[in-house]
Formats: structure tokens, C-alpha cells, sequence
């Protein structure tokens, strides 16, 4: 089911880490977040230390709509397609992985865009699919609402149907280049879509040759019931938000189900679990790095999180009480995974503690302690079988990061849980995956 090795992750959302004040730490950086210095420099040394993927989340719109009104919300951050490009150039095997929406653009631009990155990094580029979930976003793009749940999740299912098609309606061997004949390519190896759907209508063929994978890595993170499915169905990878081993054999046992009621081998679908991985050395740095926290937090951040995912106004409840009943997940139209997550919670908690556990963990495993101890826990779960590799979500950065490949990088290649050196090919072999065959291929 698991690779020889584990699938390690450099995540970035928030370009200073992934809390949402991760800006506000001492060391934290600051205007070069915009400059390509900045990236590449992280990106060499994950390359370094044969990281297997650099994976640039994202979002379409400023998280600024809140009841608080606290504007250091919006930290913007680079488009991440056209920062991959440019680090496609910095670097040689490292995988690159771009979050983009099906909501919010067409099949044709995505399908472009992600052959282009694939051809500019020689068989690198992954799309991380999102239906996007926040209502400024949809403001962004002339909506008035938030599309139903439902509805997204139906419209990415097309959306990906299309683009994989655009991608094969070049056959492999179609380019001719022929000065002699002058066909540039073999008109019986282009083909048309006439893909007529619920919700597109494209004509094709892509205006690029099919990319180096045949098919670039595609990647989705909704666990929501409807994620399951379109991830079990269309993805090659699988990001999942775990807190124990338990919890995540129990969620691959249910997609392995799903998979073979697909027809699809496990085996070819790999799962990757959100983790926050810290170094500390003593209690006294523990204690000190949850006392640095504690001061860079924002009480009104940690209620507007928890608004947010909830699609609440938690301004007129008290902080200091436990949560209000909660939405059912069949009816919201919400990232249903973050209410997942949040109904797992112990109720006894205040709505004040809620929020602040989501500023701290986002959702993800904080696995803390000494670099052994780090590397035993991630460890322990790959070895398991709950994942097969890691998303490798720094609180702060570039501290956590350096600390983790100075000390925890070394312990999981000795004892053979990451790569030591690049396979070589693209990075669908690279990975195990197995090769796209194309839909349109003759014979």
C-alpha cells in the first residue's frame, strides 16, 4: 500500500508559516515574502534534503469580512502557478504542487497553465483541486453567494473530467516538427473534445502538446463527503487532516473502500497527513515557544476562525461558554471538513478555546518534542499504514523549517522513512504512480 519511502511535503500558506500570525514572530520575514529570493532559497534547501514535493496552497480573495474588523488578516501572498514557474527554473527534481479553484476559472486556462508548468519543470507540476469556500471569494468573481456545496463539488467533477481530456487530445507522439513534409503534427493524433456538459462547453484541442506526465499529479483535500468521493474518483494523492494513527487507518480503510467500489487500486492513491512538526530540546523551550505563542495571538483572530469556518457570528455569544448547537454537515455550505474537525472537539470547551486550539493546530497533528521524538511519531504512523507521507505544515518559518531538516530529516533517512536521493523520471514515477493512459489513443 506504502511506497519504500514516505512522501514529505514543504507547505506553505501563509508565506511566514502556517499560523495566521505567524508574520508577527521575531524572526519572521518580511517584505521579501513578494521576491523570488525568499522562495528559492527555501526551495534549495528542501531540495537538499530530497523533499519530495513543494506544495503552495492558496486562496482567490483577503480573509477580511470578519466581525472584528482586524485588518492584519489579509497577509497577501503570490499567485502560486506563476511562483512555481519561476522556481521550476531554481531548482531540478523537487516536486511543484499549486492549489487552483474549479470554482472560479475555466477547464481550458487550468489545463494550460498546469501542461505549461509541467513542460517548463520537465514533468514536475501537481494541481491541488479546491472548490473554494469563502464568501469573499465568490464576491471577487461577481457572485452574490457562495455556490452550494453540492453544486461545487459537482461542477469539479466535470472541470477535472475536462481537463484530463484536454491533456490527452494530444497523443504522445503527435508533434512532427517535419521541415521536409511541413507538418508541424500528425492531424490524426490531435483530436477535439465537443465536450458538451451540465456546466462547460469546449471545443478543444489544448493549444499545448499532452505534458511530460501525460496527466500532471492531481491532488484534493476535501474530506466532506462529497470530497471523498471526487478524491477517490479523480485524485492521485490525498491530503488529509488526521490527530492520531487510529483516526487515520479508520479514514484509509473507508477510502480503500471507495476506491475499489471505483474500480481503482489503493495501491495508486496515496494519503498524506497534515502535520505541524516542532523541535524543541527542553521543556524550558516548550514553555518559552507556548509563551511566544501566546503573546502573538489575537483572541479576535481565534473567534473570527471559528466564525468563519462555522459560517457564525460568534460576536454575541460568550467567549467564556461552551459553543452554541452547531449546523448539520448535510446542510452547510461551509468547509464541512473544518466542522468536522470542530464537532470532534471535547463540548466542554469555551467557544474562546475553540478558536484558540484552531489558530494553534490548523486543523493539522502539532507533533512536538525533541527531534527523536518527532521522527518516531512520524514514523510510527507511516509504518502503520495510516499515511503514506506527510505535508509538512511549519508553524513559523524559516526557524521550524531549518529545524526540522537540521535535526529530524537526518533521523527518518537513517532509518529509511525518507528518500536519501531523487528517484529518477518524472515526478509521477518519481512518486509510484502509475503512467495516464491516453483516452484518445488509437488501437
Amino acid at each position: 500500500m506504502s511506497q519504500a519511502t514516505a512522501i514529505f511535503n514543504l507547505f506553505f500558506f501563509n508565506p511566514q508559516g502556517d499560523y495566521r500570525f505567524s508574520w508577527r514572530h521575531p524572526e519572521a520575514p518580511g517584505k521579501e515574502i513578494y521576491s523570488l529570493k525568499y522562495y528559492a532559497e527555501l526551495a534549495r534547501k528542501a531540495e537538499a534534503a530530497t523533499l519530495d514535493n513543494i506544495f503552495i496552497a492558496d486562496h482567490v480573495a483577503i480573509w477580511d469580512t470578519v466581525p472584528s474588523g482586524i485588518p492584519h488578516y489579509a497577509n497577501p501572498r503570490l499567485e502560486p502557478l506563476t511562483l512555481l514557474a519561476a522556481l521550476a527554473a531554481t531548482t531540478e527534481n523537487i516536486g511543484l504542487m499549486a492549489t487552483a479553484s474549479t470554482s472560479y476559472t475555466e477547464p481550458y486556462n487550468l489545463a494550460r497553465y498546469f501542461a505549461s508548468l509541467d513542460f517548463l519543470s520537465e514533468g514536475r507540476a501537481s494541481w491541488n483541486v479546491v472548490t473554494s469556500w469563502l464568501p469573499e471569494e465568490a464576491a471577487n468573481y461577481g457572485l452574490d453567494t457562495l455556490p452550494e456545496h453540492g453544486r461545487r463539488y459537482e461542477r469539479a467533477a466535470e472541470f477535472i473530467d475536462v481537463v484530463r481530456k484536454l491533456w490527452d487530445s494530444w497523443e504522445d507522439d503527435a508533434v512532427l516538427i517535419d521541415k521536409q513534409t511541413g507538418y508541424f503534427a500528425d492531424p490524426e493524433r490531435v483530436h477535439s473534445l465537443n465536450h458538451e456538459g451540465k456546466f462547460f462547453k469546449v471545443r478543444g484541442p489544448l493549444n499545448v502538446p499532452r505534458p511530460p506526465q501525460g496527466h500532471p499529479i492531481v491532488v484534493q483535500a476535501g474530506s466532506s463527503e462529497s470530497g471523498k468521493q471526487l478524491a477517490a474518483a479523480q485524485a492521485d494523492i490525498h491530503f488529509v487532516f488526521m490527530s492520531n494513527i487510529e483516526k487515520g487507518l479508520a479514514y484509509r480503510a473507508d477510502m480503500d473502500r471507495r476506491l475499489r467500489e471505483l474500480g481503482r487500486s489503493p495501491e495508486h492513491f496515496k494519503i498524506l497527513g497534515g502535520v505541524l512538526p516542532v523541535v524543541v530540546n527542553s521543556p524550558e523551550e516548550k514553555e518559552q515557544r507556548q509563551q511566544l505563542i501566546q503573546q502573538l495571538m489575537n483572541d479576535g483572530m481565534a473567534l473570527d476562525l471559528l466564525g468563519t469556518y462555522l459560517r457564525m457570528d460568534l460576536s454575541e455569544y460568550d467567549p467564556h461558554s461552551p459553543l452554541p448547537p452547531l449546523p448539520e454537515e448535510n446542510g452547510f455550505d461551509g468547509l464541512r471538513t473544518a466542522l468536522q474537525i470542530i464537532k470532534g472537539y471535547d463540548p466542554k470547551l469555551t467557544v474562546l478555546e475553540l478558536g484558540r486550539l484552531l489558530l494553534q493546530s490548523s486543523d493539522s497533528w502539532l507533533v512536538i518534542g525533541t527531534a527523536e521524538e518527532v521522527a518516531a511519531t512520524l514514523s510510527e504512523a507511516f509504518h502503520a499504514g495510516a499515511v503514506d507521507g506527510y505535508n509538512l505544515m511549519f508553524p513559523f518559518l524559516p526557524v521550524d523549517f531549518d529545524n526540522f531538516i537540521d535535526q529530524v530529516a537526518p533521523l527518518l533517512k537513517k532509518s529509511g522513512v525518507m528518500q536519501q536521493a531523487y528517484r529518477p523520471g518524472t515526478l509521477r514515477e518519481k512518486l509510484g504512480l502509475p503512467p495516464v493512459v491516453n483516452q484518445f489513443r488509437r488501437g
